[in-house]
């Protein structure tokens, strides 16, 4: 069981102890989207959702599940964040009925571990919040996928998702 870093001797989950590991600055970038129909971005775009501004509420929605993700995830390390910063863009194909939103967020801290699961977190509370917001105007919204783009920092160093 040596080689498994979240088992202890007895094979039992264990958080894995980073205790000598270097302090470097560290950065992540995850991805998530939704797909909505045209009536939710048409309330988006338009500002005119009646619970209110939906990448508003979602950008702080990401912040703070960043925050709280060693709370939610069992094996993470609290860690000291830097900076969370989550965006938005549309990717819309008219003739197709496409409207979706394209979620990013950048987490980063000086620690002894990364923030690869605080990106991920942020990136998918982002997607819920809206679909949350959302959902009075249609239930049919798809989220996903969601994965790590970039990360820096680390002794396994830099990793950047090879583009489909």
């Amino acid at each position: 069981m040596s080689e498994l870093t979240h088992f202890n001797e007895q094979g039992r989950a264990k958080m894995v102890d980073v205790s000598d590991k270097s302090e470097t600055v560290r950065t992540a970038i995850a991805h998530s989207s939704i797909e909505v129909n045209k009536i939710i971005y048409d309330q988006i775009a338009s500002g005119q959702n009646k619970k209110g501004d939906v990448f508003a509420v979602a950008q702080v929605a990401g912040i703070m599940a960043a925050k709280q993700t060693s709370s939610i995830i069992p094996m993470c390390h609290p860690i000291p964040l830097t900076g969370v910063n989550i965006t938005f863009e549309w990717d819309i194909n008219v003739q197709n009925s496409h409207y979706v939103v394209l979620i990013y967020a950048e987490a980063k801290t000086k620690g002894v571990t990364g923030v690869e699961m605080e990106a991920l977190t942020a990136a998918t509370a982002a997607a819920l919040t809206i679909y949350d917001m959302c959902k009075a105007a249609g239930k049919e919204m798809v989220i996903g996928p969601t994965f790590l783009l970039r990360k820096t920092g680390g002794k396994n160093g830099d990793y950047e998702r090879a583009r489909d």
